[in-house]
């Protein structure tokens, strides 16, 4: 086993560099075809949602209204607005689809790898189990900044082609210089970002104790929609503040806000680096412990 092999390394022996390791993790991860495939997926999905809407020819008012409380509420007021596309298909997204993407990174690196035997080349190097956690975590962060960004990008790529760079309209009705947009969208992708992460390192918790992926992946986005449904319920309206979606789609209507509140972005932001901290800290009690 794996963790026989990590177990029989002696002190003495040489540890292998941190960067060449974190250089062979995302050679890995960008060279396996599954990750290109779903990160193409992401990245082609604002531009079709944008042409869809312009063909729709329906655009929305672009101020306060029905568009801030959630990812498809902003895509109806994407039309027409360069700012609002690329932060509501994060939106739209957030709810399944990048959490998929997080979690299939977080499933592919410890249980999948274990499953292929690939896993043990690593623990040959030798590998501390902690700098192995901290390599893969890197990894999964990767992805899912890779996501989010990529997303973005195209986003506001076909926003200015489709309406122009003089649609940059924020849902407080003001509009934004180019740059002001950038940053925007920019704070949207990072906080994105952080989100999945948070996502990435429970399915590595999970994925710690398994040796299936898909197992990971389907425990992962059941969690997503056993939350969503949880946040619906008033009557567990206690409950809400310890979800981790809870925040989602009203902080990145409030990205688009001008002034840009900040409450409920930093609500948003804690509670992920919570859910990190956690999953972080359970997949390496579980590596260290795991004898077999």
């Amino acid at each position: 086993m794996t963790t026989q092999v990590l177990a029989g390394t002696g002190s003495r022996a040489p540890h292998a560099p941190t960067v060449r390791l974190l250089r062979a993790e995302l050679h890995w991860i960008f060279h396996r075809p599954r990750t290109l495939v779903v990160l193409g997926l992401l990245a082609v999905l604002p531009v079709i949602v944008g042409v869809a809407l312009t063909l729709a020819d329906s655009p929305g008012p672009p101020g306060d209204g029905p568009g801030g409380e959630g990812g498809g509420s902003l895509l109806a007021s994407a039309a027409g607005n360069a700012l609002v596309l690329p932060v509501g298909t994060l939106a739209m997204t957030l709810a399944l689809l990048l959490p998929l993407a997080a979690a299939m990174a977080g499933a592919d690196a410890l249980a999948g790898e274990s499953a292929h035997g690939t896993l043990r080349g690593w623990l040959l190097a030798p590998v501390s189990r902690g700098k192995l956690l901290l390599v893969k975590a890197f990894g999964v962060a990767t992805v899912a900044a890779t996501a989010a960004f990529t997303m973005a990008l195209t986003g506001m790529l076909t926003g200015l082609v489709i309406n122009g760079g003089g649609t940059l309209f924020t849902l407080s009705g003001t509009t934004l210089s180019f740059p002001a947009a950038i940053g925007k969208v920019a704070v949207a992708a990072a906080w994105v970002s952080l989100q999945l992460w948070a996502v990435g390192a429970v399915a590595l918790a999970i994925s710690a104790w398994t040796e299936h992926p898909m197992l990971v992946v389907a425990s992962v986005l059941a969690g997503i929609v056993l939350f969503s449904v949880l946040g619906l319920l008033d009557a567990l309206s206690w409950l809400h503040p310890v979800l981790l979606n809870d925040s989602w789609q009203i902080a990145l209507a409030d990205v688009l806000r001008d002034p840009m509140p900040l409450d409920t972005l930093g609500e948003g932001a804690l509670r992920a680096a919570c859910y990190l901290a956690i999953g972080l800290s359970v997949a390496y009690a579980r590596l260290t412990t795991k004898d077999g």
